[in-house]
């Protein structure tokens, strides 16, 4: 497949949202028009255009939480509800507060399926790119520039949730039909977009994991081209092998890219231990947070690429203690990255409680109306990214050990035996059937509620993490910034 999606459909006016100038990459940094450097920081607006589990709260898949409100609601109240949710997620109050904090740029994960339908692919779906152009006008007003994110990828390109993946495997990097679909997708993404300056670039896949490792190169040389075919002007964001974490195989790299890692040190996680301190037997400090940053930015050094951290930031606990020392963690980070002069990209800006600047309210119907559902959630660990999974420990831990014990020397790739069982009991298991208990709690209300529901995540009815956000906005900008 050569084309874009449905090519022909596809309008190119000039769609100018604001007066951002053009990025493009100079060397190890990101410039203007005028060759003055642009770095980039900025937040995720996980939750939104892909939704994910632990941002909402919702069990399981995105595509499973879908299909069970609209199993419950019906077509057109789920049409209600998820209209209500999306309008008010992230709006352009949203874009003037990320910009009040001084960030210049967000990042929007996007999954596939606002594209496209599985059982139509090569079809766009009719407006399928209006909340994203209004996303990116209304960053453009406040001087925020867009950085496109596909973060679900047809097949999956992960093992994860955050991929909308249901078969705990990166079918992406086995079938040559989802390659061709992910292509034609981003011809068309970067046809509608050729013209925008005010986005930054594309971030083609999000935390990949291809245990070869040759083919996600492949596939990125492919995109790169196929997007150049259609809009030669706009910077590519390329996140390295094992979730952001691996770039040994890149080799050359491609023309006008920067070079994405994510960084979670296990003392930001969920089951993390002090920091400064010990987590899962190793002892984590600032200089330890900066050695792992520089051994994954060797490939950029090396090569004199721009290096951005595409996500950063730790889950918080609602206990003060631990929390400060989460604070502190998120400084270092910054810090680091400030230091090395490399971009950034918080994660993330909006979600219930765990990692958002900004979060819904305890009282507010959403959270009201799920606090059973999700307090069941908690007690099964079926999220793996926001609980400890403490509750479930006496399932988890014999399952391991008798696998350790019948198969010695186990390590199934990404993360290991115990992340594979887990992955497999917590989050497929247990997840997948509490979909249909939170679509229930969604259910019985009135038209009223429905969009009530949505409203819980406006802006204005969210509570603001007045602490995180000062540490976020208090950095060093002596060096050059627009």
């Amino acid at each position: 497949m050569t084309g874009g999606v449905d090519s022909a459909r596809v309008d190119a006016p000039d769609r100018r949202a604001g007066t951002l100038p053009w990025l493009r990459t100079a060397g190890s940094t990101l410039v203007d028009e005028a060759g003055v450097e642009v770095r980039l920081r900025g937040v995720g607006i996980g939750g939104w255009l892909n939704m994910e589990n632990f941002i909402t709260g919702y069990p399981a898949t995105e595509s499973l939480h879908r299909r069970a409100l609209r199993d419950r609601l019906g077509r057109e109240r789920y049409e209600r509800l998820l209209g209500s949710l999306l309008d008010n997620f992230f709006a352009d109050a949203d874009a003037a507060f990320v910009a009040s904090l001084g960030f210049n740029a967000v990042r929007i994960p996007l999954n596939y399926h606002h594209l496209e339908d599985d059982m139509r692919p090569g079809e766009l779906l009719p407006g399928c790119f209006e909340r994203l152009d209004r996303a990116v006008a209304s960053c453009a007003r406040h001087g925020v520039y867009s950085v496109i994110d596909l973060h679900a990828l047809p097949g999956g390109q992960n093992y994860h949730w955050h991929s909308d993946n249901r078969f705990h495997a990166p079918l992406l990097f086995d079938h040559r039909d989802f390659q061709d679909r992910t292509v034609a997708l981003w011809r068309s993404i970067a046809e509608h977009f050729r013209h925008e300056p005010a986005v930054a670039g594309y971030n083609l896949i999000n935390e990949p994991a291809d245990p070869e490792g040759r083919r996600l190169v492949a596939l990125h040389d492919r995109l790169v081209r196929e997007i150049r075919d259609v809009d030669p002007r706009h910077t590519v964001f390329l996140d390295g092998n094992h979730y952001a974490q691996e770039f040994g195989d890149f080799g050359e790299p491609a023309e006008n890219a920067v070079y994405a890692l994510h960084q979670y040190p296990v003392p930001g996680s969920a089951r993390g231990g002090d920091y400064p301190g010990v987590s899962g037997g190793v002892r984590y400090d600032r200089e330890a947070v900066e050695r792992q940053f520089l051994e994954r930015t060797t490939y950029m050094r090396e090569h004199d690429v721009p290096a951005w951290v595409g996500e950063f930031g730790p889950v918080y606990s609602r206990d003060p203690r631990v929390d400060a020392m989460r604070h502190r963690l998120l400084a270092d980070q910054i810090e680091i990255y400030e230091a090395a002069g490399a971009g950034w990209s918080l994660w993330t800006y909006k979600d219930i409680g765990v990692q958002g600047l900004v979060s819904a309210r305890p009282d507010s119907p959403w959270m009201a109306r799920t606090a059973s559902v999700r307090a069941k959630k908690e007690r099964l660990g079926a999220d793996s990214w926001g609980m400890t999974g403490s509750g479930v420990a006496d399932l988890v831990a014999p399952i391991v050990a008798r696998m350790a014990q019948e198969m010695p020397g186990l390590d199934p790739y990404p993360f290991g035996l115990q992340g594979h069982v887990e992955l497999l009991v917590r989050n497929i298991l247990f997840a997948e059937p509490l979909a249909v208990e939170f679509a229930d709690a969604l259910a019985e209300v009135d038209d009223d509620e429905l969009d009530a529901l949505g409203a819980s995540f406006a802006l204005d009815a969210c509570g603001r993490d007045d602490e995180l956000c000062e540490i976020v906005a208090r950095r060093d900008e002596s060096g050059p910034r627009r």
